[in-house]
């Protein structure tokens, strides 16, 4: 074996090694992987942070592992596949963001166009979070100043915040349900290791 060949096999198995460590490195830093520790109180901002957290952490199990077929796996031909409904929870997260960061929603935007399954997963997990973040701590007067606002070719309105809970809230959680199923129907379940009593996983 020459020298630059040699030099070139080198090279692609750092190349291969380095990649894969900075997998690993990105997935440990994503969050709601376990669901963290209690909150100091039942302040109404921490409540609904709580409902985050469980959210999360069925996203972050249900989206894990995922293969290239079951990204494309639909169960009926009329129904979304597995990664529009990914992008379907995306929408709903990204509105429950906006309300937080107190942010119109632009009707027909839709952040993921262009995105990989990765970005797409990775995006709605740090959406989370950062809602998360936004409400835990808050008082009900805070919460109640919330509202999802809507914004159609220039024309604004607005809704209550209360809104949140029993729409996209309730909705993601509902389709990340639909993403478990999913992907058992196509021979690939969940971890079973996932606790979403507990917010664990063992290993």
């Amino acid at each position: 074996m020459g020298k630059t060949t040699l030099l070139g096999l080198v090279f692609i198995l750092i190349s291969i090694f380095g990649a894969r460590a900075q997998q690993r490195t990105e997935q440990a830093e994503l969050p709601f992987k376990e669901i963290p520790a209690y909150p100091e109180n039942y302040e109404s901002g921490n409540v609904m942070a709580r409902f985050i957290d469980g959210l999360g952490y069925r996203y972050f199990w249900a989206t894990e592992g995922l293969t290239t077929s079951d990204l494309a796996y639909r169960p009926s031909p009329d129904s979304r596949s597995i990664l529009e409904t990914m992008q379907h929870i995306d929408d709903l997260i990204q509105l429950t963001l906006n309300a937080v960061e107190g942010k119109s929603n632009i009707r027909g935007e839709k952040r993921w166009k262009d995105w990989s399954f990765t970005t797409t997963r990775n995006a709605t997990l740090t959406s989370l979070n950062s809602i998360r973040m936004g409400v835990a701590n808050q008082s009900g007067d805070t919460l109640a100043a919330m509202e999802i606002r809507f914004n159609n070719n220039g024309q604004e309105s607005s809704v209550a915040a209360w809104h949140l809970m029993n729409g996209p809230i309730a909705d993601a959680l509902y389709h990340v349900g639909q993403l478990v199923n999913m992907r058992r129907a196509n021979g690939n379940p969940m971890n079973p290791k996932v606790d979403v009593f507990r917010g664990k996983t063992a290993n």
